[in-house]
């Protein structure tokens, strides 16, 4: 048992991180602290005031540790590390963790070469990005490759020159091919200075010499190849279209609006790079409670800087943001050169940042509308069943339905649905083991029976251990059970729930002669409900996904060719066994009520394959 008081004493009057765990071991929020023994201190102390959401965060934790770092810089390093990592549920976080191209240039190399990447190498190579988009990258770097005839190869020059045969680039004039030793270094190295220039946005340079050489061209009659640096000046102009919004100072920086309600919120990042802006993207954070805005961009930031090559010289924010001087020195060392945060007041970088914010105010709306509509085809949804059904409180919903070809290898479905929503790791396979022939109700009556049987066995075996009953894989039992059926598989169902002292409403999905969802089958009465409504859309849903599941069971057991008898299950029970078996009982019912004896009287079968026939029948875990 963790004493909190004895470990709260132990706690060092040093920098580091904390971690708190529930009582399932989960990591549920990661910190870093100035000084551990006072900021953990704090969550446990009587009086201290707390957000709602850290509030709710402590009444939580079973547990904490921590480690100690020599300073709050290298605490903030592991903090982004850990939440990267473990993703804890009280943390506010990204909800897309992405990753962005970027243009690398590899300086550190006798002959350098212009690249697509997405991470940090930690290299002397040069970083130019982020941009928002591949496809863009990609198109730049072909161009490039095109006007500079830059190398894109793997070797290691001059270790490797002339060892190959020059590459096919080289054939098609995108090469000048430094590994056959036929550009000098100095060259090359012009080549890639002119290169980043364009990079860096000076396309002036390279208009006029590809007009010049143009006109040439077609001075001399050359018309395929004017038309080739045509078609590159064209290329040019528009990648430098994308670079509409200039500020003139020549400086990269990155823009940081917020746009908050609720418990969601927008960050929008703009890109600027010397002085141009590349583009912008915008960043769902969650769980972000009663959290002020400055404290949600500070998280993003951590969250948003540690995996990005490219750090730039300035972050403006629309808040002033916590630990603004540790994340400063912490940016600053990534960079390897001074970066400053600035919260604009006034003048072209305020206008940028109320840019900034009406993109981020544009996209919550658009998602504030996405959320609400989200929320009528489930929890509306649920609440209009209540309604129809006159039952309070619904969440959980489960469905059954049976698939088999011409009675051939029964099987059973069970999905869930919580809050309107598709559960797919509480779904549920049977391989009906008692039933032969084309008999619904007695395999929807075994399935059920496994299902809630397997439920009360390992509710009682929790209880035992001490655990909470309620967190096992089969012990969440359904406010609602929904039959794909009418009157005969509620009446199945209902008849199970009786046998177990089991309470649970059951309604029946009924479908009409087109096979579509007419109404439902609940205290002997058919309940009909508009077609348009978000209630019937759900139930449709869940009836159809309860059948595509049990048929996509049904269709991969015949995929794996195991689909026989279902004695072919039973260990040594093979081709003869099963022969003698069917012969002797007629019948599969009759195989499952024999008893040891009755099983040894066929011939063939030994008392040890009559244990395992007969304890197949009557195990009660399910497939």
């Amino acid at each position: 048992m963790f004493d909190f008081q004895e470990e709260l004493k132990k706690l060092p009057a040093k920098p580091g991180v904390y971690l708190m765990h529930n009582e399932r071991d989960e990591i549920i929020y990661v910190g870093k602290a100035r000084v551990l023994k006072n900021r953990v201190r704090s969550y446990f102390q009587k009086g201290y005031k707390r957000s709602v959401k850290i509030e709710h965060m402590v009444s939580h934790i079973a547990y904490f540790e921590y480690i100690i770092t020599d300073s709050e810089m290298e605490a903030l390093v592991l903090e982004c590390n850990l939440i990267k990592e473990h993703r804890p549920h009280y943390n506010t976080m990204l909800k897309d963790d992405k990753s962005y191209p970027y243009i690398r240039v590899t300086m550190q190399e006798d002959y350098p070469r212009v690249l697509f990447c997405r991470n940090d190498k930690r290299d002397k190579s040069r970083y130019f990005g982020p941009y928002t988009s591949a496809g863009a990258v990609k198109e730049t770097l072909e161009l490039m490759h095109k006007i500079y005839r830059i190398r894109n190869c793997n070797r290691i020059l001059p270790r490797d020159m002339g060892k190959e045969r020059p590459c096919l680039y080289h054939q098609i004039h995108q090469c000048d091919a430094p590994c056959q030793g036929w550009i000098s270094r100095e060259d090359y190295r012009k080549h890639i200075d002119d290169a980043i220039d364009f990079l860096n946005g000076n396309n002036k340079k390279i208009l006029e010499e590809l007009e010049s050489r143009m006109m040439a061209a077609a001075a001399e009659m050359e018309f395929e190849e004017a038309a080739l640096y045509r078609d590159l000046m064209e290329s040019v102009r528009r990648i430098e279209e994308k670079q509409k919004i200039n500020q003139g100072d020549g400086d990269d920086r990155d823009i940081i609006a917020i746009a908050k309600e609720n418990d969601e919120a927008i960050i929008s990042v703009f890109f600027v790079r010397n002085g141009k802006m590349l583009g912008r993207d915008h960043f769902h954070m969650t769980g972000i409670g009663d959290s002020e805005k400055g404290e949600i961009i500070m998280d993003f930031i951590k969250q948003f800087y540690v995996s990005n090559p490219f750090i730039p010289k300035e972050v403006l924010t629309q808040e002033e943001v916590p630990d603004r001087e540790i994340l400063e020195k912490w940016l600053s060392d990534k960079r390897g050169g001074r970066v400053s945060f600035l919260v604009p007041k006034k003048g072209s970088k305020y206008r940028m940042m109320q840019l900034a914010y009406q993109n981020a105010s544009n996209v919550l709306i658009k998602d504030t509308e996405k959320i609400k509509r989200e929320e009528q085809r489930t929890t509306g949804a649920v609440r209009e069943l209540e309604q129809l059904l006159g039952i309070r409180d619904l969440t959980r919903m489960e469905a059954f339905d049976i698939s088999n070809t011409n009675g051939y290898q029964n099987v059973a479905s069970m999905v869930v649905f919580e809050k309107g929503k598709a559960k797919r790791s509480d779904y549920r396979k049977f391989k009906i083991r008692t039933v032969a022939g084309p008999d619904d109700y007695r395999c929807m009556e075994e399935a059920l029976t496994r299902r809630f049987t397997h439920g009360l066995k390992e509710r009682e075996e929790r209880k035992q251990k001490g655990e909470d009953p309620s967190l096992g894989s089969f012990t969440r039992f359904p406010d609602i059970l929904m039959m794909d059926g009418g009157k005969g598989q509620v009446n199945v169902a209902l008849k199970v729930l009786g046998d177990l002292g089991l309470s649970v409403p059951v309604c029946g999905m009924v479908k009409d002669d087109f096979h579509r969802t007419r109404g439902l089958y609940y205290n002997n009465e058919i309940i009909h409900f508009p077609r348009n409504s978000e209630a019937f859309r759900m139930i449709t849903r869940l009836q159809d996904e309860a059948h595509r599941f049990a048929i996509e069971y049904h269709k991969s057991l015949r995929t794996k060719g195991q689909v026989h008898s279902v004695l072919d299950d039973i260990k040594g029970v093979g081709p003869a066994r099963r022969k003698a078996l069917m012969k002797h009982f007629k019948d599969i019912g009759m195989i499952r009520d024999a008893d040891v004896e009755e099983l040894v009287s066929v011939p063939g079968i030994t008392e040890g394959v009559a244990k395992e026939i007969y304890a197949f029948f009557h195990r009660d875990d399910e497939k």
